[in-house]
C-alpha cells in the first residue's frame, strides 16, 4: 500500500448509487484518486460529472487501487463482485478491500479469510447516517478488522464522516445491523404512539415537543417524524427493503451467538406485514404512513 501522503492512495469504488455516489465524489474532492463503477452507466456517468474517474468494467476499477471500497446492497453483491476474476487479478497484491455495504457478519468473516488466503486484507465499514450524511461527510462509520489497516485509511474515511472501531472483523456489519433493529424499534413503536395521540386529538407536533424533551426521545422523535413523515415527503433515503434485510440480519446474529431475541422477531414480522402493503421502492419512514392509514391493523 502507498505510504507517505494519504492522499497518494489510489481507491477504486464499486456502488455508485444515492450512498455511493456522494460518498466517491467527496473522496475525490478532498484529493485522492477515485475511479468508481457501477452497473449503471448513468450511476457511472453521473459520479464522473462529480469528479470521480468512470471505469467501464470491474477490472478497470480494480487495476492499479491501493484501496477498494465496496458500497453495495448486502453481502450477496458483495461476494458477486469479489468473484469476478478480472477484479481480484486486477488488484494488487496487498490492497485492501473494504466493505461498506451492510452485510452479514459471519458471511464478511468467510470473505475476508477467502481474501487473505489470496494475499489481500479487508475491514468491513457500513455506514450509518442515511444520504445527508453521505453528501455532508457526516456518517458514523463502523469499522470492524485489523488496526493497522483501518490506521492506514482512517485519514480517507474521515472524509466520509467519525470513524468507530468496534473490534475484529464482521463486527462492525453486526453493529450496524444491531443499530438499525434499534431503529427500526424506534420508529414502529413512536409511530403507534404518535398515531395514538392523533387519534385522542393531541397536536402531533405538540407529542414532539413534549417527547424530545422527555424520556421517550429518539432518532424517530427528533428527526424522522419532524423531517419525513410530519411534512409527508417520506424521503429519507433509506429503503423499507434495506431496513428489513438490517433488521434480519440483526435477529439471525442474536440466534447464531445465542443471544436473547424475543422482541426482535417481532419487529421483523411487523415491518415484513407493512411492506407487503406498500410499493417495493418504499421509503422506511413510510410504515408511519402504513400505521395512520384508517383501517390499518397488524392483529394476527
Amino acid at each position: 500500500m502507498t505510504s507517505g501522503n494519504s492522499q497518494g492512495l489510489r481507491i477504486g469504488f464499486v456502488g455508485l448509487g444515492r450512498m455511493g455516489r456522494p460518498m466517491s465524489a467527496r473522496l475525490a474532492a478532498a484529493g485522492y484518486h477515485v475511479a468508481g463503477y457501477d452497473v449503471s452507466g448513468e450511476a457511472r456517468r453521473q459520479a464522473s460529472v462529480l469528479g470521480v474517474v468512470e471505469a467501464a468494467t470491474l477490472g478497470d476499477v480494480a487495476r492499479g487501487c491501493d484501496v477498494l471500497v465496496l458500497m453495495l446492497p448486502g453481502s450477496e453483491a458483495v461476494e458477486g463482485v469479489l468473484a469476478e476474476p478480472t477484479l481480484l487479478h486486477s488488484l494488487s497484491r496487498g490492497a485492501l478491500v473494504v466493505d461498506m455495504s451492510s452485510s452479514q457478519p459471519l458471511r464478511t468473516r468467510e470473505v475476508a479469510a477467502s481474501l487473505a488466503s489470496r494475499g489481500f486484507r479487508m475491514l468491513d465499514a457500513p455506514v450509518s447516517g442515511g444520504v445527508s450524511g453521505a453528501q455532508a461527510g457526516t456518517l458514523t462509520i463502523m469499522v470492524g478488522g485489523d488496526p493497522a489497516d483501518l490506521a492506514a485509511v482512517r485519514p480517507c474515511l474521515e472524509v466520509l464522516g467519525r470513524v468507530v472501531h468496534t473490534g475484529a472483523i464482521g463486527s462492525g456489519h453486526a453493529v450496524k445491523a444491531l443499530n438499525n433493529l434499534l431503529s427500526a424499534t424506534h420508529l414502529w413503536v413512536t409511530s403507534e404512539a404518535m398515531v395514538a395521540g392523533q387519534r385522542f386529538g393531541i397536536d402531533p407536533k405538540v407529542m414532539l415537543e413534549v417527547f424530545n424533551t422527555s424520556s421517550g426521545r429518539s432518532g424517530s422523535t427528533d428527526n424522522k417524524w419532524p423531517n419525513f413523515i410530519l411534512t409527508g415527503t417520506f424521503d429519507s433515503g433509506f429503503g423499507l427493503s434495506l431496513m428489513i434485510k438490517d433488521i434480519k440480519i440483526a435477529v439471525e446474529l442474536a440466534q447464531q451467538v445465542g443471544a436473547p431475541s424475543l422482541l426482535g422477531p417481532e419487529v421483523l414480522d411487523l415491518w415484513a406485514r407493512a411492506a407487503g402493503d406498500l410499493p417495493s421502492g418504499a421509503d422506511h419512514t413510510e410504515v408511519a404512513k402504513w400505521l395512520l392509514a384508517e383501517g390499518a391493523t397488524y392483529a394476527s
